[in-house]
This record gives structure tokens, C-alpha cells and sequence, in this order.
């Protein structure tokens, strides 16, 4: 089974968080929610409380296949001050494993260098922070190993990508459906 870790720091966007491990758990994915904080607790941007799965220093980052950064304020600017996922975002690049990013977040790839000459896209107004991208207005880029979002209102999109490339397109449309997001016929 394919593993994920979502990671939480205070100020995170709740539906962008939320809804990858909401969807990914649907679909049969292990996820992690994994604080970065000092507390099992986070508290995201709308005065949510969300209860971890796990501390980062108790994280196994050889299990995982993907790492996932919601965004939201203050919490990407939290998620960029901390070294040790730092680390760990540019190993699994160096790698060729799977990082995401949605909202804000997608703008410490690109402080990274890890978007250059890619496609991605992030919250308007956070364009320039993509550093060497091509900038694009979709509700999620694929470029490789490297997925990127817009923001809430994409946020079961993002979800919807990554379950995708671990589960398959059709199992990504089948949860689609049981859902009910798309369009009707």
C-alpha cells in the first residue's frame, strides 16, 4: 500500500489538508497526518483543532511515497522555517519521489529551485514566488514527481490528482463520483 504524509503546521488551510487525507483514505492510501509543531494538536488558519497521527520526529520517511504541503497562513511560512522537512522535501525530489504542494505552499518548491522549467501553478498573487516556472492558471499540474494546486477551491482536484497516481484514473473517477463532484449528464 502506498504511503503519504500530510504535514500540519499551525495557521494550515483546514479543506486543503483535510481533503487529501480525507480522499486518499478513500481510496485505500495510507496517510499520515504529521505535526510539525511540538504539539499531537494543530491548529489551522479558521481556528480549527486537528488531532496528528504522528510527531515529525516519530515520522518514518523511508515508508513514504509522497509528501504533501496544504497551505494556508501563517502555516506555509511555518512549514518553510522548518529545517528538517526542508530536508526532507529536497531529498525526495533529488529522488524522484512524489511531492505536492497546493495554495500557498507551492512557493518553497520554488524558493527550492524545484520548479524550474515545470509547470505549476498556486494561489493568485503567488506566482512570482514560483521561481523558473511555467505559470499556468489549472486547478492542479502534474510536471513529474511534482504536483501543484491553486487553493481551497481546487483542493479535492489536488486530492482527486494524487489518489490518481497511486490508485489509478479510474479509481480517482469512481471516487469522484461517489462524492458527487462533476458534472452531472
Amino acid at each position: 500500500m502506498k504511503k503519504i504524509a500530510v504535514f500540519f503546521g499551525t495557521g494550515f488551510e483546514e479543506i486543503e489538508a483535510l481533503t487529501v487525507v480525507d480522499i486518499c483514505r478513500r481510496c485505500g492510501l495510507d496517510v499520515d497526518m504529521v505535526s510539525i509543531t511540538e504539539e499531537p494538536a494543530v491548529t489551522g488558519s479558521h481556528g480549527i483543532r486537528v488531532e496528528m497521527d504522528k510527531m515529525f520526529e516519530e515520522a518514518d520517511f523511508s515508508a513514504y511515497d509522497m509528501l504533501v504541503l496544504p497551505g494556508g497562513m501563517p502555516g506555509t511560512k511555518h512549514l518553510e522555517a522548518h529545517g528538517g522537512l526542508m530536508e526532507q522535501i529536497d531529498a525526495f525530489y533529488a529522488a524522484g519521489k512524489y511531492i505536492a504542494a497546493i495554495c500557498a505552499a507551492p512557493s518553497i518548491f520554488g524558493h527550492r529551485g524545484i520548479l524550474k522549467g515545470r509547470k505549476a501553478c498556486s494561489y493568485p498573487g503567488f506566482e512570482s514566488h514560483l521561481e523558473g516556472a511555467r505559470v499556468t492558471a489549472g486547478s492542479v499540474e502534474i510536471s513529474d514527481h511534482v504536483i501543484t494546486s491553486r487553493g481551497m477551491g481546487t483542493a479535492i482536484d489536488f486530492a482527486l490528482a494524487i489518489a490518481g497516481i497511486f490508485c489509478g484514473p479510474e479509481k480517482a473517477e469512481e471516487m469522484a463520483q461517489s462524492i458527487v463532484y462533476g458534472k452531472e449528464e
